[in-house]
């Protein structure tokens, strides 16, 4: 939006690059600073070297993508929802802890699910 909010800034390619510029940037951040997003990496580089290596059907790979995706996502989700958390509340509140949690916890459960689909898919080759 513009200025005047009810006018919608006009679409530009020029904008839109400077959007994934963005989006990269905070991919690089969080990379750069998040422990578990390095265990990530290196499970998404496992995965990928397994299915290339046991030449894993495209029909299989879709779900080693979404499983990865997935965790992805949720590790990104979770890695700003903490950092706008730590400016909103600087001084530490149990409510504001127990979202951290609660947001830890969803990439636990969607790390728990990868690996559970990762098995699923892969086990037939091994």
């Amino acid at each position: 939006m513009t200025l005047d909010a009810m006018t919608p800034a006009r679409f530009t390619i020029a904008a839109r690059l400077k959007s994934f510029r963005y989006a990269f940037t905070g991919i690089g951040f969080m990379l750069r600073t998040q422990h578990n997003a390095w265990i990530h990496l290196a499970a998404t580089a496992a995965v990928v070297a397994a299915g290339i290596g046991l030449k894993v059907r495209a029909e299989d790979w879709r779900w080693l993508i979404v499983a990865i995706v997935l965790v992805w996502v949720a590790e990104a989700m979770n890695t700003a929802f903490e950092h706008l958390c730590d400016v909103v509340s600087p001084d530490f509140h149990v409510l504001v802890q127990r979202s951290k949690d609660v947001a830890a916890g969803a990439v636990l459960i969607c790390a728990v699910g990868a690996i559970a689909l990762g098995a699923l898919t892969l086990a037939p080759y091994l």
